[in-house]
């Protein structure tokens, strides 16, 4: 890959926003607020007290943390020893967290007290982990043997170890899920993330001098905005939650002017019984992805609560930034116009160059559908020790996403179908091999496919189509419980219908398009 920002690194950006803002406001976390000058002497010396454990420039550190500031001292503090980061979602379960760990050789994992419970199940089974960080307000509740986050940081000075940084040096790994079955692991640089935060700012609409509320989890997609905040002068203000009542009370009382959130969330909040009841005259701008959203509930959210959305489209392997839908183009004039365009995704982002490419190879005529490529300044460099999968998804410095889309005459970009089989639900990705595997177990269950179907408040449920063994019975609600015992909720499927049979394409593979037809009739998308 090329390299465009020779020198720049995550934590010099930490450290840049700090010289110039060090008495500002950097973080509220419900009515604790710590300055930038605050930020960094915790993250220093944080590092500081990683560095006499033994850890040094590469290793990989993992996180299985609630949204909290402590999150941010550690990114921060990653970032000047030169760590490698791997976020963990908390709602997965034991056996992806261990897996991941594992793979990535993780020397070192720094989890939240909620998840006491969990770590303690995992530990025999991490072959590599060597230290065990604790973030708790009361070291107490602290494992024997563990370090306690908060300790460290008030035991040891700020000061950090000189390190030379590359701006192809890794930064993190961020798994997402494998069509067959099995997390992979995303590779990103310091050149991915500078990159990403440049497309950020040029499409996002951030001003100077947010309140930023993080309300999603910081290991998943609105993490990519800490440093786009902080280098504008802005507040992170952390929720360890999202509840729409508590959202709409924050922003009243701390002013929030800017968001990242899922359409559930959105859905929620435009359901809630006090939303008109709140002065949100502050908030100017909710950045909305990670999942379809229904265009009448955008519509509704326009003209409820006015231009103040952003659309963006992005996957793991770009960070975020694909394409995207502005505040202004939310609310155009052509009422049919604007709801055409509220299927969409919106438009590339300057940083890409993105293009639909048929089975020939070649790109499609305006207007058809294809595979969409994309070819960026914040690009993966590939999936951790699964060459096969690099070599099938990066093509000559092109990302094949996996979607199937279209561009109109005024280069809009739709999805319109999805060639990997992938569920979006609530923002969250879900693979449904990995429930068909578990399903499968089921002494009753013959056959089984998996499929997302359309939900106005989700994007997409999770349903499963089963074929019963001759003379066994299960029933629906058995076989959720099932798989809810072995993947946790956030997989289980929410619905189960018995089928006779599976259709087959002609080559014996299910036929995952045919089981799709019935339940997406009717809507534009078919994802």
């Amino acid at each position: 890959m090329t390299t465009m920002f020779h020198g720049i690194s995550c934590a010099d950006l930490y450290d840049r926003s700090v010289a110039a803002f060090r008495q500002n406001t950097a973080i509220i976390f419900n009515d604790e607020r710590y300055t930038y000058d605050d930020l960094q002497k915790n993250a220093y010396s944080l590092a500081n007290a990683l560095h006499k454990l033994g850890l040094q420039k590469g290793d990989r550190a993992a996180f299985l943390m609630a949204n909290c500031p402590e999150y941010i001292f550690s990114e921060y503090a990653l970032g000047k020893l030169g760590m490698v980061r791997l976020p963990l979602a908390v709602l997965l379960n034991s056996k992806d967290h261990i897996y991941m760990m594992n793979q990535a050789e993780c020397k070192v994992l720094i989890y939240h007290e909620r998840m006491i419970a969990r770590v303690k199940e995992m530990i025999p089974s991490l072959t590599t982990v060597k230290h065990f960080v604790c973030v708790a307000k009361d070291p107490s509740v602290v494992p024997a043997g563990h370090e306690h986050l908060n300790s460290l940081i008030s035991n040891n000075p700020p000061e950090v170890p000189k390190v030379e940084h590359d701006c192809e040096d890794l930064v993190g790994i961020f798994y997402t899920g494998g069509t067959t079955g099995l997390p992979k692991g995303v590779m990103l640089t310091q050149n991915t993330w500078v990159g990403t935060f440049i497309s950020e700012m040029l499409h996002l609409g951030l001003d100077w001098d947010e309140v930023f509320a993080f309300a999603t989890p910081l290991t998943h997609a609105g993490g990519c905005l800490i440093l786009p905040i902080l280098l504008k002068r802005g507040i992170c203000e952390i929720h360890d939650h999202f509840d729409p009542k508590l959202f709409l009370e924050r922003v009243e009382k701390v002013g929030i002017t800017s968001t990242f959130i899922v359409p559930t969330m959105l859905y929620a909040l435009l359901d809630h019984p006090d939303l008109q009841k709140h002065d949100l005259k502050t908030l100017r701008n909710i950045i909305y992805g990670a999942s379809a959203i229904a265009p009448a509930r955008l519509k509704q959210a326009v003209d409820t609560m006015g231009p103040i959305f952003t659309q963006l489209f992005g996957q793991t392997e770009t960070p975020m930034m694909i394409s995207a839908l502005s505040r202004q183009e939310h609310v155009i004039a052509d009422p049919e116009k604007r709801m055409k365009i509220y299927t969409s995704c919106g438009r590339p982002v300057m940083t890409a160059d993105v293009r639909i490419i048929g089975e020939d190879g070649k790109e499609v005529p305006l207007g058809e559908s294809g595979d969409i490529v994309c070819r960026t300044i914040n690009l993966m460099t590939g999936y951790l020790k699964n060459p096969e999968q690099t070599a099938e998804t990066l093509r000559d410095g092109w990302l094949w996403t996996g979607d199937v889309g279209k561009f109109d005459e005024e280069g809009y970009l739709y999805i319109v179908d999805r060639s990997k089989d992938m569920i979006v639900s609530g923002g969250f990705n879900i693979f449904p091999r990995e429930i068909e595997d578990t399903l499968h177990e089921h002494e009753a269950v013959k056959s089984a496919a998996v499929i997302g179907v359309p939900d106005a408040k989700w994007g997409e449920l999770v349903k499963a189509i089963v074929v019963l063994r001759e003379g066994k019975t299960a029933s629906a609600e058995e076989l959720i419980g099932f798989v809810k015992s072995k993947k946790g909720s956030l997989v289980a499927p929410k619905s189960v219908e018995f089928w006779p049979e599976i259709p087959l394409t002609n080559l014996g593979k299910i036929d995952k398009k045919k089981i799709r037809e019935p339940f997406w009739k009717g809507h534009d998308r078919k994802v």
